[in-house]
Formats: structure tokens, sequence, C-alpha cells
């Protein structure tokens, strides 16, 4: 049982250092994109954009959309 949970932990240790790099990387983007704008040369998405639309979305979806933002603030504040 032992080798379970410490391959269990190393596997949730590894999704936790990814969803780091990953929002590093996302506040990179936006930073760089309220710098240089929207039409950044090396960046050729609309980070800010994106997030605005996620924001719309889940906005207009109600209830629904405030338990999907409580999930994702849930997930993200576990340290």
């Amino acid at each position: 049982m032992d080798k379970v949970t410490a391959a269990l932990n190393k596997v949730g240790d590894m999704f936790r250092a990814i969803t780091g790099a990953g929002l590093a990387l996302l506040a990179t983007a936006v930073v760089v994109q309220v710098l240089f704008g929207p039409n950044a040369p090396f960046l050729p998405v609309d980070v800010v954009g994106g997030i605005v639309d996620i924001t719309k979305q889940l906005g207009s979806e109600g209830l629904v959309g405030l338990a999907a933002v409580g999930v994702l603030l849930a997930l993200f504040s576990k340290k």
C-alpha cells in the first residue's frame, strides 16, 4: 500500500508542477500582451481576449458557471 501511495504522490506532484508551469506561462503571456499589445509578433494568440471570452461564457451560465469557477479556484488554491 505504501508503494501505491508513493506513486500517487509522485503523480500528484507532477500535475502540480505542470499546473504551476502552465499558470506561470499564462501570467507571462498576459504581461507580454499588456506591454506589447495584442499584435505582439512573438505571441500569436490573443491571451487576454481568450480569458475575457471564458469569463463572459462562465458568467452567462449563471449558477453552473459559478460552480465551475469555484471548482477551478479550489483546484488551483491547494498548496
